[in-house]
């Protein structure tokens, strides 16, 4: 699943019309950037949430092999949006995706699919905070000796995962992070992290689009 969703406040004025996975990093949308790490991982289904001038979306998929999770409303965040794809996701885990990045070295979906295992509920890419480029305030976890997520660290959550979505179920709200499903996770040791060797810039500002066309240039 592709997370298309969100409003790209941040990203203003480049996003006041359009909406920021449409945004182009040296010539290529962050959402077609995604798609190709998505294909070349071999991952399918592939489904694409929006909200936010979602029509533009829909439009520049279309004629693809892409499922569309429309949340009309209220947007519903990274768990509720999650949950409500998942009639099109179909059962087991499932790969997610920030298309607001770039990423240099090896196809990290490929990566974490080659590190899952059974006794993982979640498996979350992650890149040291002195290796982030683009990264505003501070890292988000640590590794325990068994690379398990503690939360608070120096290492930044990449934007990449696989995760069992079944625990969404019991989560009352409607719209929602998946922050809660992995704060469940973590304090039952199955929440677990890899950190990506490559480069990688958050693409969340349009300060950060000339630092990540440098990355993808060097």
């Amino acid at each position: 699943m592709i997370f298309a969703a969100g409003l790209g406040t941040r990203m203003r004025p480049l996003t006041d019309q359009r909406p920021k996975p449409l945004i182009e990093v040296a010539g290529r949308s962050l959402l077609d950037r995604a798609l190709d790490l998505a294909r070349q991982a071999s991952a399918a289904p592939i489904v694409v949430n929006t909200h936010y001038l979602g029509t533009q979306i829909e439009r520049h998929l279309q004629g693809q092999d892409i499922a569309i999770s429309r949340e009309a409303g209220q947007i519903l965040e990274t768990g509720g949006g999650l949950r409500h794809a998942l009639p099109l996701l179909g059962d087991g885990p499932v790969m997610t995706l920030n298309p607001d990045v770039v990423w240099t070295g090896p196809n990290v979906l490929t990566a974490l699919a080659g590190a899952w295992r059974d006794d993982m509920d979640a498996l979350l890419a992650l890149v040291p905070l002195d290796r982030a480029t683009a990264r505003q305030g501070a890292g988000d976890f640590s590794l325990d000796a068994g690379h398990r997520l503690i939360r608070r660290g120096d290492h930044v959550y990449a934007g990449a995962q696989i995760i069992r979505p079944d625990r969404l179920a019991g989560i009352a709200d409607t719209a929602f992070s998946l922050n809660r499903l992995w704060d469940l996770l973590i304090a039952e040791g199955r929440a677990f992290g890899m950190i990506h060797p490559g480069g990688w810039c958050d693409v969340g500002t349009p300060q950060a689009i000339p630092l990540a066309e440098a990355l993808l240039r060097g």
